[in-house]
């Protein structure tokens, strides 16, 4: 049970990790990216949510995207920069809350080592312009056996005519 002692305790060591220099931040930052833009221009191109993900590695809540429920034909884009990042046909419900894929378009995304919450996890990012767009997973279906579990507010949908 979390009490207001342990809260304390682990306030404190982050301050420390931080001040050591243990907490690195978006590893992407150091990354050169094909399209790039000030801060005060992201703030401009992207809605509050959207910046929250792409540009300080945020993530949307569970369920609360449009584009877990899409099932037309096309491409899901980075909402950054709009590169192609997924094909619906790799789209699959993970049940997990956050549009789900188990292959990114060949060269779209990017990857970083990811430390934050206390854990080792794989950060996805667009190659284009470096948006955060969610996490991999080592749990997805055949034929990859990934799940890439990417945030919805990261992402638009571009529908491809059958």
């Amino acid at each position: 049970m979390l009490n207001r002692r342990l809260l304390l305790i682990a306030a404190g060591l982050g301050a420390v990790a931080t001040r050591l220099g243990l907490e690195t931040g978006p590893a992407v930052a150091a990354e050169k990216f094909p399209v790039t833009h000030t801060d005060e221009e992201w703030h401009k191109l992207l809605t509050s949510d959207q910046y929250a993900v792409l540009r300080e590695e945020g993530t949307e809540y569970p369920f609360s995207s449009p584009l877990l429920h899409e099932e037309r034909k096309g491409n899901f884009a980075c909402a950054g920069c709009q590169q192609d990042a997924f094909s619906s046909s790799t789209k699959f419900d993970s049940g997990t809350g956050w549009p789900s894929f188990w292959a990114p378009i060949d060269g779209a995304v990017g990857t970083t080592e990811d430390h934050s919450f206390g854990t080792t996890r794989t950060a996805v990012h667009c190659s284009r312009c470096g948006g955060h767009l969610g996490h991999v997973f080592p749990d997805g279906p055949k034929p990859t056996g990934l799940r890439y579990c990417m945030n919805g507010v990261a992402m638009t949908f571009h529908e491809v005519s059958a």
